[in-house]
């Protein structure tokens, strides 16, 4: 029987995060152009381009995002942080008239996990990233799935590249049914076995009903 040393552990929805997940880690490390609000002493030895000993007020840098999640506050200004280019109203056209034409991976591998965290941040374009992310997965949705059913047996790295981590999920969970159905069709598929989610809702009734 088959084994995996780790068992994949799906990503956080929205805003929340799953730290035990690969992608979330991966995902956190994304880096955000910021800036420093204040001073922060004996701290210059981050920054390569300067020769201070601090890194002075004003500064403009590139921090990973558990970064500044951890150092921005509404209240006392310590840092604040710029959209990432694909994010910004120029882009955003672009993604409203046609997102399928766009090349994700390439723009941001974790384009939607990233947009969905930008939200922590206090923006006036929150809404309207908010918006431009779900409808660029929702125009890229159906054209994902339909891909991932019509290319049984067939090389896919050309179809994946373009695609963000998420849609590479899906687009696997595509294939992955498909799969299933081909051999269940051949007669390859000896037995039908109930799905994990109606597995795991199971469980939860029967912890419920323990006393």
């Amino acid at each position: 029987m088959e084994t995996q040393s780790y068992l994949p552990v799906p990503p956080g929805v929205g805003m929340e995060e799953n730290f035990l997940s690969l992608d979330d880690i991966l995902l956190s490390h994304e880096r955000l152009p910021s800036r420093t609000e204040c001073t922060f002493p004996r701290l210059g030895f981050l920054e390569k381009s300067s020769d201070s000993r601090d890194i002075q007020e004003g500064t403009k840098m590139e921090m990973p995002l558990f970064l500044a999640k951890g150092l921005y506050e509404r209240k006392r200004r310590v840092v604040s942080v710029e959209l990432p280019k694909v994010y910004k109203e120029g882009w955003r056209t672009v993604f409203n008239a046609d997102p399928t034409v766009v090349d994700l991976h390439k723009m941001g591998p974790y384009y939607y996990g990233l947009g969905s965290q930008l939200l922590h941040f206090d923006s006036p374009e929150n809404p309207e990233i908010a918006q431009a992310v779900l409808q660029t997965f929702i125009g890229r949705f159906r054209r994902t799935m339909d891909s991932s059913q019509n290319a049984y047996n067939e090389d896919t790295s050309a179809l994946v590249e373009r695609l963000d981590y998420l849609e590479r999920a899906l687009f696997k969970a595509g294939q992955s049914g498909l799969n299933s159905f081909q051999n269940w069709e051949r007669g390859r598929a000896s037995t039908i076995t109930a799905s994990s989610l109606v597995l795991n809702y199971r469980k939860r009734k029967i912890t419920d009903l323990q006393p």
